[in-house]
């Protein structure tokens, strides 16, 4: 499937150049989105209909971070984007993604999936850190914090002690070792 993302190695260097140049007041944010309820879709209308709503929410999450972010599939109906978001326009610019993902998707054929999409995000100044990997881990144990909940997630320096494996919340599907 084609959502117009970057891979997921090709979205950390991205990310992790931007880190280490990073010196604006700017805060550098990994968020990630999964979609809610994803696997109804794939099962009740299809494969094509599941890859329409991908690429729906890959769009969306691009116009959302703006030219200067990098958005990437990081497998199944997860999306991580990394950018650059003033600290004054955080919530105000969260609350925007979530509306912009809980919008209906209009398929080929006319008819219309009802999404919905859970996002963690984390910021250095949260978790005291601009570790890559820490804030992706934050990110991360945040969007499942708030999975279903219809609201972004920012994180705290807790959810860096969250046990992960591969920079994942532990117990999640694909992190046993």
């Amino acid at each position: 499937m084609a959502s117009g993302t970057r891979s997921q190695s090709r979205l950390q260097r991205w990310a992790g150049g931007r880190v280490r140049r990073h010196t604006s007041p700017r805060i550098r944010e990994p968020a990630r989105s999964d979609q809610d309820r994803f696997e109804g879709v794939n099962d009740t209308m299809g494969h094509a209909a599941g890859d329409a709503v991908l690429a729906a929410t890959a769009a969306r999450l691009t116009a959302w971070a703006g030219p200067r972010a990098a958005v990437g599939r990081l497998g199944g109906e997860e999306l991580a984007v990394a950018l650059e978001l003033p600290v004054a326009r955080r919530e105000q610019h969260l609350a925007q993604l979530i509306r912009m993902l809980h919008t209906l998707v209009v398929l080929d054929d006319g008819r219309t999936v009802d999404v919905a999409a859970s996002v963690g995000a984390a910021t250095p100044d949260a978790i005291e850190t601009c570790n890559l990997s820490a804030l992706q881990r934050a990110a991360d144990a945040t969007l499942y914090d708030g999975k279903h909940s219809g609201r972004a997630v920012p994180s705290t320096a807790a959810h860096t002690t969250v046990p992960s494996v591969n920079g994942r919340r532990a117990g999640r599907p694909g992190t046993a070792v």
